[in-house]
């Protein structure tokens, strides 16, 4: 089986893109497609057409007919985690600032999940035992 990749990003600079600092918002989606040696045979961008950048619907449901492997992501929300969970997608916390180079660690397999939505970890530690 082989793998694709979609990975949120500032430009439509292929491997070279800077990656998106938000899923959402992220001007354009890079998607990677891999062959079966592991080896990058496809990348393009497509735009990001959810409500947040004047489109319709949300980011996860465009993704998804992308019917990508996983997405890889420096900060998610946790209903978009959900969504990709639920259809079954991996979702991955990027660990660098272009694609080629997240490319790189989705290969190598060091790239951790994320599981965690945006603003979680504040909440948790601050309640209050009465």
């Amino acid at each position: 089986m082989t793998d694709r990749i979609v990975i949120p990003s500032e430009d439509q600079n292929g491997l070279n893109a800077s990656l998106a600092e938000h899923f959402g918002r992220a001007p354009y989606y890079t998607v990677v497609d891999f062959d079966e040696k592991g080896e990058v045979s496809n990348v393009k961008a497509v735009p990001n057409v959810s409500e947040h950048a004047g489109g319709v619907g949300v980011a996860p449901d465009h993704i998804l007919e992308l019917k990508p492997t996983a997405v890889i992501v420096h900060d998610m929300g946790f209903k978009a985690i959900d969504i990709f969970k639920n259809a079954g997608v991996a979702v991955l916390r990027s660990n660098a600032d272009t694609v080629e180079k997240v490319v790189a660690a989705y290969k190598y397999d060091t790239l951790q999940e994320l599981t965690e939505g945006c603003g979680h970890e504040q909440h948790e530690h601050h309640e209050h035992h009465h």
